[in-house]
């Protein structure tokens, strides 16, 4: 494993019956990076999410977090430090128990892990609660008391309350309004760089993942074909399937949009 590496996926395959949805894919995580996740529907990124959370499967292959493999461990049998890989998905409306309250929502997971009592637990909260800017009172009501976008940041708070070092974020912000979306991603932005936490950050839109990202991994039918620097794979992308994604996302500026087809189809007609 490389020193520099919180987390390092190698040759990592999944299959579902008798169909392989990943394929030897090799992929890492510095500390403090976010590391974006980009592809169509069915690509395979969310699947390697899931398996480095521990709730999918790793065929073969391993999942090195600090050096140790968690490939296939259940969330609840991680001890340590492995313990410390949380989540974001995508639907904040079906995320949170809409029977507790917020306040039991982000203390359940500390007490679960015997890290507080739930008295010192509920100490926290409206700690929790200002990393995200909602109130104090936010903790005594109901998600359904709530927005989409305030109840992704929720969902942050309770991914935040075992001060992770990783949080695998599934298409966070695809249910939001695009306004709601910049304040979400800003948000994330904030919290990294205030704590360190490393993001794996799945979307199926580029503008979104060239917005946080430092590294860019774009995946297409299970296999990761180009991965590097954001700027780089944006800018000058090496694989035609990474130029036909950028090409799809839309440039508000018709001259620029234009400049950037030509630029592409140019490096089309090199490859």
């Amino acid at each position: 494993m490389s020193h520099d590496s919180l987390v390092e996926v190698r040759d990592l395959c999944v299959s579902f019956a008798t169909h392989q949805v990943i394929k030897n894919v090799c992929l890492d995580i510095r500390p403090g990076e976010t590391v974006g996740l980009v592809g169509e529907s069915g690509s395979g990124k969310t699947t390697i999410g899931r398996s480095i959370l521990g709730i999918g499967p790793a065929n073969s292959g391993r999942i090195l977090f600090e050096g140790g493999d968690i490939a296939n461990v259940a969330p609840r049998d991680r001890v340590g430090d492995a313990a410390r890989i949380q989540a974001v998905f995508q639907d904040p409306y079906t995320s949170l128990n809409p029977s507790m309250t917020i306040e039991d929502i982000l203390t359940e997971p500390m007490v679960a892990r015997h890290i507080a009592t739930r008295d010192e637990a509920r100490l926290k909260v409206r700690e929790l609660l200002d990393q995200v800017s909602l109130p104090a009172d936010a903790a005594h009501r109901y998600p359904r008391e709530f927005s989409g976008g305030q109840r992704q940041r929720v969902a942050i708070a309770r991914a935040l309350a075992l001060s992770p070092r990783l949080i695998v974020c599934d298409e966070p912000v695809s249910a939001l309004d695009l306004t709601t979306q910049a304040t979400v991603m800003d948000l994330f932005i904030e919290i990294q760089e205030r704590t360190g936490v490393a993001y794996l950050f799945v979307s199926h839109d580029l503008a979104v993942v060239r917005h946080i990202s430092h590294r860019v991994a774009v995946m297409r039918g299970g296999e990761i074909v180009e991965f590097g620097d954001c700027d780089q794979v944006t800018a000058r992308p090496e694989h035609p399937y990474t130029r036909r994604l950028l090409l799809a996302a839309p440039v508000a500026d018709p001259i620029r949009q234009a400049k950037r087809r030509q630029d592409f189809l140019t490096l089309d007609a090199r490859s």
